[in-house]
Parts: C-alpha cells; structure tokens; sequence
C-alpha cells in the first residue's frame, strides 16, 4: 500500500494535495465534503498514463508483494524486500514513450 502511496504521490501530488487540505480543513465532514476531490485523486490514478505503464511493467512484482502481504498479515514488514523490489522496478520502467500530455500535476 505505502509502495503505491509513494508513486501516486509522485504522479498525482496536486490532486493529494488538495484532497489532504480538504481533509484536514473539515475533519467532521470531510466524507461529504471532500468526496468530489477524492474522486479526483482515484481518477488520476487509476488513468495517469504513468501509472498504467509502472502497472503494467511491474505487475510481477506487485503480485509478489501482495502475495507476501496475505501470507503475513500480522507482520506485514517482513515484506519490505518486495516493496523495495517492487518501487526499483517502478524507478526502472522506461517512460520515454509513454504520454504524459494529460499531467495534470
């Protein structure tokens, strides 16, 4: 989970951003108040063409780690070498063709 929170940060950082202030400016109504910002936040990362293309080449990877998270639930730390691997691989993936002209961060 922290592995796709970093790179959904990276890539979708203004929309995290605005969804976290909302949060933080209403926080006994912030499920109704903020839920349009969350939207916002799920559709930037389910459609960033970053994203996409980290999920796709990386797919093994993150099937390892949240194989490892169902296996440990209650020491979900002993899967830091597949995050670990999981966010090399994600540093690793060649974007250079990938088309980010829909970055809206």
């Amino acid at each position: 989970m922290q592995a796709a929170m970093e790179i959904s940060a990276k890539y979708c950082y203004k929309e995290l951003e605005t969804y976290g202030s909302c949060v933080a400016s209403n926080p006994t109504s912030w499920q109704h108040k903020c839920h349009d910002l969350k939207l916002k936040v799920s559709q930037c990362t389910s459609s960033h063409p970053v994203i996409q293309k980290i999920r796709e080449d990386c797919s093994t990877e993150f099937e390892k780690f949240e194989q490892c998270l169902k296996e440990n639930l209650t020491s979900p730390t002993s899967c830091s070498p597949h995050v670990t691997r999981f966010l090399g691989c994600a540093d690793s993936v060649d974007l250079s063709s990938v088309d980010t002209s829909s970055d809206t961060s």
